[in-house]
């Protein structure tokens, strides 16, 4: 990044497209199957989403620091949520079987989800370096 991006821009535009990501996600997940997308769509559409939001709450916490840095570390976030799945106590159990708890943790280990994490942390990073090479404030 150079230094003529404010960081202060970029967290808040990355805070905004973390939340229209989780409305997409939110939306997709409540209503994918109602609307009569396929399973494959809305289960790892909403994946694809999930590391999408994680890249831009990353890239908000770590504003000064490129995509490709934000994105290496939001796929290693990304990767501890996934395998900490494989950790069961009864609480631990009882709260992923909630939304909230589905939603922040997951209730499977999943190598699929892995993929659609780093491929929707790709298209985040991807949008992320193209805004800010089109910055007109860079040139």
């Amino acid at each position: 990044m150079l230094a003529s991006e404010s960081p202060l821009r970029r967290r808040e535009q990355c805070l905004a497209a973390s939340v229209v990501v989780i409305a997409i996600g939110l939306a997709l997940r409540m209503k994918g199957y109602r609307i009569g997308l396929p399973f494959v769509v809305v289960k790892y559409g909403g994946s694809l989403l999930w590391g999408s939001m994680v890249y831009f709450l990353v890239a908000a916490l770590a504003c000064r620091r490129s995509p490709r840095s934000v994105a290496t570390l939001a796929f290693g976030l990304a990767v501890c949520v996934e395998l900490f799945r494989l950790y069961h106590t009864p609480w631990l159990d009882a709260f992923r079987l909630t939304t909230a708890g589905a939603l922040l943790l997951g209730r499977v280990f999943s190598l699929w989800n892995v993929l659609a994490y780093a491929l929707g942390i790709a298209v985040a990073a991807g949008l992320d370096h193209w805004r800010l090479a089109s910055d007109p404030e860079r040139r």
